[in-house]
């Protein structure tokens, strides 16, 4: 008899799962509660589905928080040249954008999805939507569906629950509750990629949705040179993404609106006659300085010293008055989840043999440019081959 393997949740660390599993035969079963499949993915695909990020494995695998020690060898199995040759293979070409960042070439999750659940039915997998997780002892797991509760039993299970961050996609982190019963390790969920909420001024209005390009964010920890969108709600963006963590732990944060320019430049540019020209337009010409940064520095610094020295310090050192994170809801990711201290190397629960974890479930965080999806992926590749060496092993 065919071997039964079970994946809950249908984002692309349980497709990959999946995937692994019925390649090899064996006979699989993904229940999604949601009525489709992959929706955050397709969410992703919005921005243009940021694959991975062609860069060397060293430096890759450093964009991780967390347990990197066990991760590494994980990723190390799918890397950024893997997953364009798994992405080529189901006929989503990619290329290699200015900052290495890897995408399909249609800029879109639609495609690839389409394709890929497509290989999975052809390879013999059953996706069950509507299905909804409601329990079970870690042998037998139960789910509300439409047709009332339904009961699997399979030799191997795949958990691809993902994190906190998506309710309305179904990554509620509502499964929790199960886990903490069985007595499995949690780490609290916290906001990843997410928005700094800043309380701003009426004046700051005229630049909601205007980018702030060539900055570096300061932080106590770092210096992190990005981008950002001034919003309603606060500073959001790659530049603010990469530097979440850090703000978690030490709110302090300030901007160098100029990094291209040192001290001196500035201070020299400063002391130019301006002529005939306003404030504004005088810092336009001498300072390159555009209206959304020139915004900022009348948001947190008034009243302006006079002092060009003084001024070019609060250029170059622009503190941040901000409220701290926005929302886990609003956040692209979370950390937290899973322990891996609850996990053997394989990603099964050690309580629990023959149940594995896999995708942002577990406990780690990155930041977005590729490497949310590409551990997902790997997560669940390694999960999946595992599961199959698991079933072998218990067959012998």
């Amino acid at each position: 008899m065919r071997k039964q393997a079970l994946v809950i949740g249908s984002g692309p660390s349980g497709l990959m799962a999946a995937d692994r599993l019925s390649a090899a035969g064996i006979s699989v079963t993904i229940a999604e509660a949601k009525p489709s499949a992959g929706r955050k993915f397709l969410m992703a695909g919005k921005s243009g589905l940021n694959l991975t990020k062609e860069e060397t494995f060293e430096t890759f695998q450093q964009a991780y928080w967390g347990r990197q020690s066990l991760l590494t060898p994980i990723l190390g199995t799918f890397q950024s040249k893997d997953v364009i040759a798994w992405a080529d293979g189901l006929g989503a070409e990619t290329f290699v954008g200015s900052t290495k960042r890897v995408f399909p070439k249609v800029m879109k999750a639609s495609p690839l999805l389409r394709s890929w659940l497509a290989r999975l039915s052809d390879q013999g997998v059953t996706l069950r939507t509507r299905w909804r997780w409601a329990g079970g002892d870690g042998r037998t797991f139960a789910f509300e569906t439409p047709e009332g509760t339904q009961e699997l039993c399979p030799d191997v299970t795949i958990l691809a629950l993902g994190g906190a961050s998506w309710p309305r996609l179904g990554s509620d982190g509502a499964w929790t509750a199960w886990f903490a019963g069985q007595k499995i390790p949690l780490a609290p969920f916290t906001p990843c990629n997410v928005a700094v909420r800043i309380d701003w001024s009426s004046h700051m209005s005229a630049q909601f949705g205007k980018p702030l390009k060539s900055v570096t964010f300061l932080t106590n920890a770092r210096r992190v040179r990005g981008e950002a969108v001034i919003s309603a709600k606060g500073l959001e963006g790659s530049g603010i993404y990469e530097i979440t963590r850090d703000l978690r732990q030490n709110k302090d944060l300030k901007i160098d609106l100029l990094p291209d320019w040192s001290l001196n430049k500035i201070i020299t540019a400063l002391n130019k006659p301006k002529g005939k020209d306003s404030q504004s337009t005088f810092w336009r010409k001498a300072l390159k300085l555009g209206p959304e940064k020139q915004s900022l520095l009348h948001e947190f610094a008034r009243p302006l010293p006079k002092d060009a020295e003084e001024l070019a310090k609060l250029i170059k050192n622009l503190p941040v008055r901000h409220e701290g994170l926005r929302p886990i809801e609003e956040a692209i990711s979370t950390g937290g989840g899973v322990s891996f201290d609850a996990l053997d190397e394989t990603l099964m629960i050690k309580s629990m043999p023959g149940v594995f974890c896999v995708g942002e479930m577990l406990d780690w965080e990155a930041p977005t440019g590729g490497y949310l999806i590409s551990a997902a992926l790997a997560t669940g590749r390694w999960a999946g081959t595992k599961a199959i060496e698991y079933l072998q092993h218990q067959t012998h």
